[in-house]
């Protein structure tokens, strides 16, 4: 997509580089995983006995990621990332080692390891596949401007996965599937919630989604996601209330009704979920000034 720099109120289009940028985009992400993807650095180029993991990693809730980045038009990262996911959960010592050596103290979620492809661009093959799985994959996007201007998006995909029980049925019987990922859902979140809770989260949700239609609404073991690129805001739903995180890093959020939990102060406050800041919604009246909050995070992280 275009994108313009503003000189005053004349507009100047700037160009796309890709001049050899495909061979450092790996070097480009790995060193700035954190800021581009909330996930923490492991290791580059990891040999297992499948080939070499291009980039490994953990996020903030404890999930093993890896990172696959497709270089030319002909390479297939959606099929290596699928091998080496199912090497890493046969492996889960030698990635438990690797965290302890870069001083991680973390409990590492196996329920939810995640599989990001990275790309200037998809093919439809890359697309059908991606949904066609009944597992997730996360295809993002990449566009370099005027050699200094890195742009990262979701690539768009349908939200659904295909039910593929009939496809590997054989003689009469399902054959047997290996589930790499477990599955979860809002409504096994909301299963214990109270009436109040219940409408409470309801109407947050249709909040949210109203602020993009690109918005990818992710259940998680412990919480649901609000993501673009990256999560901004992570939804816990409790017995008496709607707990919030917002991905806004602290002293960068304008709470002028003090409304909001500061995680980083006065110390580090372990917490599920990204961001530094925690937010209690028990009424519906809590909803107005909540949702302001969740609009900056959306704005800081799109």
């Amino acid at each position: 997509m275009p994108l313009f720099k503003l000189r005053t109120f004349k507009a100047e289009k700037l160009e796309t580089d890709s001049s050899g940028k495909e061979k450092v985009i790996q070097k480009v992400f790995e060193e700035n995983l954190s800021t581009i993807l909330n996930v923490d650095f492991l290791k580059t180029e990891h040999v297992t006995s499948s080939g070499r993991i291009d980039t490994l990693g953990i996020d903030k809730n404890g999930s093993p990621v890896i990172i696959e980045y497709k270089r030319t038009q002909n390479d297939n990262v959606i099929n290596q990332g699928i091998s080496y996911l199912k090497w890493l959960l046969d492996h889960k010592a030698d990635f438990e080692k690797l965290c302890q050596g870069n001083n991680l103290d973390v409990e590492i979620d196996w329920t939810s390891p995640r599989l990001i492809c990275v790309s200037q661009s998809y093919s439809k093959f890359d697309l059908d596949t991606a949904e066609f799985l009944p597992i997730k994959i996360e295809l993002l996007k990449y566009i370099i401007y005027d050699k200094d201007l890195l742009y990262v998006d979701r690539e768009s995909q349908k939200h659904e996965r295909i039910a593929t029980s009939r496809i590997f049925k054989k003689a009469g019987k399902v054959t047997h599937v290996r589930q790499l990922q477990e599955s979860y859902s809002v409504e096994g979140h909301l299963e214990n919630a109270t009436v109040n809770v219940r409408e409470i989260f309801l109407k947050l949700q249709e909040s949210i989604k109203s602020l993009d239609d690109s918005i990818l609404e992710e259940p998680k073991k412990k919480y649901i996601a609000y993501k673009l690129t990256t999560n901004f805001v992570d939804v816990v739903i409790q017995k008496s209330s709607v707990k919030i995180f917002l991905n806004v890093p602290s002293g960068k959020l304008n709470d002028p009704y003090n409304f909001a939990r500061d995680l980083e102060k006065p110390k580090h406050i372990g917490h599920w979920g990204n961001g530094d800041y925690e937010v209690n919604i028990k009424s519906r009246q809590d909803l107005e000034k909540a949702f302001e909050l969740i609009r900056q995070s959306y704005n800081y992280n799109k």
